[in-house]
């Protein structure tokens, strides 16, 4: 199956692979700057080759960027403040041995190995940013439950200020289980989900609190990431209240009703903008076209990235033609759970720290390609960034 036919059955699959952008072709403009190495790698760029439409058409795609400019902005990270609004989500990893089939019914029977926990939803949005260099201010909440509390303890243990999270007992935390089986010595394969939601909505009190402090880390951050997967922490009427001097949407099921909210920039995938206005892009570029510019004015966004799978980004900005960004890396990844709030954390990390709209594209491209080779709801860092683009450098500069 490819990854796009994925994407459109499984709502996790939103990453990208970044983009090969200083691959072949690149000219190169030399300075002394951060050693050899970079001296010949300075200020190379590329323009991607169009993409065919399945009638023939090309999309006018612009995909130059300046390396230096994305390594500059990689050692800026530390210095930013960036605040999360969002639904936070537990994600666990039950692996188990294949056993032999039940008699009871025609199912497997696991010998359990272990069980793993990760921040999931928002709170994995809240760990990229810490792990590549921000101080992150999440605000959200989570239930007085076994997932709330390991919740905490992994921001604990990662040493993010907790003091925008609530704590409801009315509440329960949104926990994803995935269930992996597999013979010894073989990768084991995720073969059954089970999802525990809350079965109400959040109390107007809860609501009222968490848009009250909301407000606070909108006036102390450089940018404020929304991330609503749909549990009511990131309602569109919440977030309006924010005033954030930056503000960029990742919506899992309601990307539109934003519409009023002062939203910046959004990074949809591609299922998530075809469910937005109820019809297919498949290979036809031109209506890829048209669903981003009508969700760019729809939105009044600045700025529009829509995530493809193997086919890279797409990026939309007013009075500008769209962009293809081509992947990076492999397009056969090996766990794509959580690469959309990589994508959108480095997005807007990149985007406080002072990049371009396309800057910001090319490093979320990079981190996407980079968290989809791992397992399990990952995370990319400063220096995986870094060594990334400076591997991109040296081999341009050995093939020059």
């Amino acid at each position: 199956m490819a990854l796009s036919d994925c994407n459109s059955l499984c709502s996790d699959c939103c990453a990208l692979r970044a983009c090969d952008t200083f691959r072949r072709g690149a000219q190169t403009k030399t300075r002394s700057h951060q050693g050899a190495w970079l001296t010949k790698a300075r200020k190379q760029r590329k323009v991607s080759t169009p993409p065919e439409s399945s009638s023939g058409a090309t999309t006018k795609t612009d995909a130059s960027v300046d390396l230096t400019r994305l390594l500059d902005l990689v050692a800026s990270f530390h210095r930013q403040t960036i605040g999360v609004v969002g639904d936070f989500v537990l994600d666990e990893f039950v692996s188990g041995e294949i056993s032999r089939v039940s008699r009871e019914a025609p199912v497997l029977i696991l010998r359990h190995r272990r069980t793993e926990s990760y921040p999931g939803g928002a709170a994995n949005a809240v760990f990229n940013l810490a792990d590549l260099g921000a101080r992150v201010l999440p605000v959200g909440v989570v239930g007085d439950d076994a997932a709330g509390h390991q919740l905490l303890s992994h921001f604990r243990r990662k040493r993010i200020n907790v003091s925008g999270i609530l704590r409801a007992r009315d509440w329960v935390t949104p926990t994803k289980t995935r269930y992996l089986a597999g013979w010894t010595h073989t990768t084991e394969q995720q073969v059954l989900r089970v999802d525990r939601e809350p079965n109400a909505k959040l109390s107007a009190s809860t609501e009222s609190a968490i848009a009250s402090k909301g407000r606070q880390i909108a006036k102390r951050a450089g940018a404020v990431l929304v991330s609503d997967y749909g549990f009511g922490a990131a309602s569109p009427a919440l977030i309006k209240k924010l005033n954030a001097k930056l503000l960029t949407l990742d919506s899992r099921y309601r990307l539109l009703e934003f519409r009023d909210a002062g939203i910046t920039a959004a990074t949809p995938n591609e299922p998530e903008v075809e469910a937005a206005y109820h019809a297919r892009v498949g290979t036809d570029i031109h209506k890829l076209e048209d669903f981003g510019q009508r969700a760019l004015r729809n939105l009044n966004l600045q700025a529009l990235v829509i995530t493809r799978g193997k086919d890279g980004m797409a990026l939309f900005e007013r009075s500008r033609v769209p962009r293809n960004i081509p992947i990076y890396g492999s397009d056969a990844p090996v766990d794509v759970t959580g690469a959309g709030d990589t994508v959108i954390a480095a997005f807007t990390l990149a985007l406080a720290s002072g990049a371009s709209y396309l800057e910001a594209a090319h490093l979320a491209n990079y981190a996407g390609g980079i968290v989809v080779m791992k397992r399990r709801t990952a995370t990319v860092t400063s220096a995986e960034l870094t060594a990334a683009l400076r591997q991109d450098a040296t081999t341009i500069a050995r093939h020059r």
